[in-house]
């Protein structure tokens, strides 16, 4: 176990080494003078020149890199000339608004997803079979923009049960905290929901074809006991894996849904800074999002090994 979180670790920092080396020439050689973007179109070629020269534009490009690898060791991002705060900063205020939809959202997609695809494939071919057909071919069709939209004109305008943007920290009102994130999170599990619930129910097929299932049927266990011990969790691998894979994503795939419900999260962030060609802002934000998909990934691998033995064992050459 220990061995192979030390090589998963060594690979990820070989990862987020490639990343930081791709991201910062690749943002670099874009055409225009960050200077330029900063001071506007209205600054002088004397007011450019200083202020390439106060950022260390004019140095080669090498020298940059090394010199922006080592404040990023040191947790320095930089500054946003956009928002005029350190990067850092920003990242750590968006944290919490991102954390919280999309842990609702893979909350309420989880939920669904096993007891839909469980019993969808206990039941195969029946009309909640069928039920759950429909819903994966809905979560993956419909954008989630257009639900967005819906839910803000039924749920917000008309019913005005939830408020239609802005976010409030838990901290300040857990009921209006909640209210404002219901919208964005429910958006967000359709748009997972369709894959999760497809992948549950695959590999509840195939667990229920194998061999200890009938050996538990033998020993007449109940019918809970053999489906949710025995059955639910030797196809728990792929379910848990596609999960980690979703909120690793959500991480930094936000970006519609933070836009349309006003929320200021890390999507924002992103939106924000491409648009103002923001490269310091947009630099951070991938080394954070890259790092933040690395260790998630990470940590669902070893909850893997954990829970099915066999991984275990294939990892320490057992097999």
């Amino acid at each position: 176990m220990l061995t192979y979180v030390l090589s998963r670790i060594k690979s990820s920092i070989v990862v987020l080494f490639v990343v930081s080396v791709i991201t910062f020439f690749v943002l670099m050689i874009i055409p225009g003078n960050p200077a330029q973007l900063i001071l506007g179109t209205d600054a002088t070629a004397e007011m450019v020149a200083d202020l390439t020269e106060s950022m260390g534009l004019n140095k080669p490009l090498y020298q940059q890199y090394l010199g922006w690898l080592l404040d990023l060791l040191k947790l320095d991002m930089g500054t946003s000339y956009v928002y005029g705060e350190e990067v850092t900063r920003l990242i750590i205020r968006s944290i919490p608004v991102t954390i919280s939809i999309s842990i609702f959202a893979m909350a309420i997609a989880v939920f669904i997803a096993f007891i839909f695809g469980t019993i969808a494939a206990i039941k195969k071919n029946s009309i909640i079979d069928y039920f759950s057909r429909s819903i994966m071919q809905l979560g993956v069709a419909i954008p989630s923009f257009w639900i967005g939209m819906v839910f803000i004109v039924y749920f917000g305008m008309k019913l005005r049960i939830f408020p239609v943007s802005g976010y409030v920290p838990i901290n300040e009102n857990f009921l209006n905290s909640l209210k404002s994130i219901i919208l964005p999170s429910v958006v967000l599990a359709i748009g997972e929901l369709g894959t999760l619930l497809r992948i549950v129910r695959s590999s509840m097929l195939d667990s229920l074809k194998q061999d200890y299932m009938d050996m538990a049927k033998v020993k007449g266990l109940s019918a809970g006991k053999i489906y949710i011990k025995y059955a639910l969790r030797g196809a728990l691998t792929a379910p848990l894996t596609i999960i980690g894979m979703q909120f690793a994503k959500l991480a930094g795939g936000t970006v519609v849904v933070e836009t349309i419900f006003a929320l200021p999260g890390l999507g924002r962030l992103v939106l924000t800074a491409v648009e103002h060609r923001d490269i310091i802002l947009l630099q951070g934000l991938v080394m954070f999002i890259t790092a933040s998909v690395i260790f998630i990934t990470l940590i669902v691998d070893i909850l893997i090994m954990f829970i099915n033995p066999r991984i275990k064992s294939f990892q320490q050459g057992e097999l």
